[in-house]
């Protein structure tokens, strides 16, 4: 299956989900860390963006 036509977001998961995979990283650290994330990016969305 090709990505060549997969929006950026199925593409970055595809990317995480194999470097996940790649280092035999528990799901359950890998749930957790995902919250983390984000979290992070949920309040660095709220922000106000300079320019």
């Amino acid at each position: 299956m090709s990505l060549e036509g997969a929006s950026d977001e199925v593409k970055l998961a595809v990317d995480l989900i194999m470097l996940l995979e790649q280092h035999a990283i528990p799901p359950e650290t890998v749930l957790a860390a995902l919250e983390i994330v984000r979290r992070d990016f949920e309040k660095k969305r709220q922000m106000p963006q300079p320019g």
